[in-house]
């Protein structure tokens, strides 16, 4: 059950994350995190296919954070 819970909150993370993305970067970092915890209840659950997508999305959105954030920097 715990498992299950983990997976619920890591995916609707991301999905609150995603919706706030423009107010600030650290909303595109915070769904790094959630698509990275989504990744490990993917391993977890054995579902190796959701699992690597979750892994691709978790680093596809730590680029986007560095670029937000060197570009609301003024870097």
């Amino acid at each position: 059950m715990a498992l299950l819970i983990f997976g619920f909150l890591a995916v609707t993370a991301m999905l609150v994350a995603y919706a706030l993305e423009e107010r600030s970067h650290w909303f595109v970092f915070v769904f790094a995190v959630a698509s990275a915890a989504a990744s490990a209840y993917g391993f977890l659950i054995e579902s190796w296919p959701f699992a690597s997508i979750e892994a691709i999305w978790s680093l596809v959105a730590l680029r986007r954070w560095w670029v937000r954030r060197a570009v609301t920097q003024g870097a």
